[in-house]
């Protein structure tokens, strides 16, 4: 008889993240973060309770891929084209910016007699790794933040998403070239061929597809429940070929299909049946899957330091960075916060990097543990900071409407006045 534990693991992953999403919730926490600190809880890093399985993880991967698929769907295509450029510029300094902040802060630690290190590569390439691993980030966790809060439709928050996606595929760009210098199979040239040709696919596949189901819709209103496996089969096969044959991030397939289907009459009906199953199950199960990942290990007292300086380094030049090419592009200064700290969040993806370089010797074991524990503090205090930031930037909106209408009594009552003193 096969094992059943999965079914045991699979309640006390739902009770868990559901207690300690509506204990963050009475303190003005984001319920995400009730999600990923329960992953922590119940992992090996702490109680134990729970260990990670091939099925767990197959479950977590299923939850990112139908959260980019609702997200695809709650997108406004037209606000989105407006941000195209806008969301590139951001999502370029989001990629320099923590690149070099992520090397100089290892160049500083990865000295002879700071932090011993046993990676086989060059202390150069090591330092390079670091500041590509910053360069990643995990869209998932803002998405589902932006969800919460009731601002993922927002201009702010349709330029995080197609940021997100932009930095995605830079973050590959990125890893590639350096994976390149350590491997002579990896070819760059390839790789951009690749990507470039997955778009091509999805404009021709999705205008096909847009066109069929379309119509398909429009004479089949009455079997709604064929629209939803449709779609869903849909975006499964758009993940697969994204990451099967394409190599690139299996979300951003998802995505797309989201994008494709959301300008039908029901996507709104498809919008809510897939936040049903989302939040039913695979939603929860993917954020607890971060915490359950990870592997806290043993901590020296300057690679404690160093952890708190590439957490803060992480932050900060995300933040500055796409902010800065935020207000480049012409974004109020509380958009910008708002985009800066939506694309701050690190999580599954900075750990997939910083796994893979591990393995090709490109990151020692000390500095692969102050990675690991700065993708745990950004995955819980990121939502924390996107929170504040949209709250801030509706006071700031508040507080200009308050002026002007102030403004506007005032000049009414001077209007009254002059015109009491000509009557009189």
């Amino acid at each position: 008889m096969g094992s059943y534990k999965f079914l045991m693991d699979l309640a006390v992953i739902l009770l868990c993240t559901k207690l300690l999403g509506i204990m963050t919730n009475k303190v003005q926490m984001p319920q995400v973060v009730g999600a990923l600190l329960a992953g922590l809880l119940l992992g090996p890093s702490m109680l134990g309770v729970i260990s990670e399985t091939d099925f767990l993880k197959t479950v977590a991967e299923l939850g990112v891929i139908v959260l980019m698929f609702g997200a695809g769907l709650e997108t406004d295509i037209k606000e989105l084209k407006k941000s195209g450029v806008s969301a590139f510029i951001v999502a370029l300094c989001g990629v320099l910016v923590p690149l070099a902040g992520g090397f100089a802060a290892a160049g500083f630690f990865n000295r002879s007699g700071v932090i011993p290190s046993d990676a086989s590569c060059s202390t150069l390439l090591q330092n390079i790794f670091v500041g590509v691993i910053l360069t990643a980030t995990s869209v998932s966790i803002s998405v589902e933040t932006l969800k919460e809060i009731g601002k993922l439709q927002t201009r702010a928050g349709n330029t995080i998403l197609g940021a997100a996606i932009i930095d995605d595929i830079l973050g590959i760009i990125a890893l590639t070239v350096i994976t390149s210098v350590t491997d002579p199979s990896v070819n760059i040239v390839l790789v951009l061929a690749k990507i470039a040709a997955f778009f091509v696919f999805a404009i021709v596949l999705g205008y096909i597809f847009y066109r069929v189901y379309k119509y398909w819709m429009q004479h089949s209103d009455k079997m709604r429940h064929r629209h939803t496996i449709i779609a869903f089969v849909f975006c499964l096969l758009m993940a697969y070929v994204a990451e099967a044959w394409f190599d690139v991030a299996d979300i951003t397939g998802a995505y797309i299909a989201g994008l494709i289907i959301s300008n039908t009459k029901r996507s709104e009906y498809l919008q809510e049946r897939f936040d049903i199953l989302s939040y039913l199950l695979l939603s929860p199960v993917f954020f607890a899957h971060i915490g359950l990942s990870v592997q806290l290990p043993n901590m020296t007292a300057m690679i404690i330091l160093f952890t708190l300086v590439i957490t803060a380094v992480a932050i900060l030049t995300k933040i500055i960075g796409c902010g800065l090419g935020a207000k480049f592009c012409g974004y109020e200064s509380s958009e910008c916060m708002q985009i800066g700290t939506g694309m701050a969040a690190r999580g599954e993806v900075a750990l997939i990097v910083a796994n893979k370089g591990s393995a090709m010797g490109l990151l020692g074991s000390s500095f692969m543990g102050s990675i690991v524990v700065m993708v745990v503090i950004i995955a819980v205090v990121t939502p924390v900071l996107l929170k504040a930031a949209f709250h801030s930037g509706a006071h700031t909106a508040v507080s200009e409407q308050e002026d002007i209408t102030g403004y506007h009594d005032k000049l009414t009552e001077l209007r009254h006045k002059i015109s009491k003193s000509r009557i009189e």
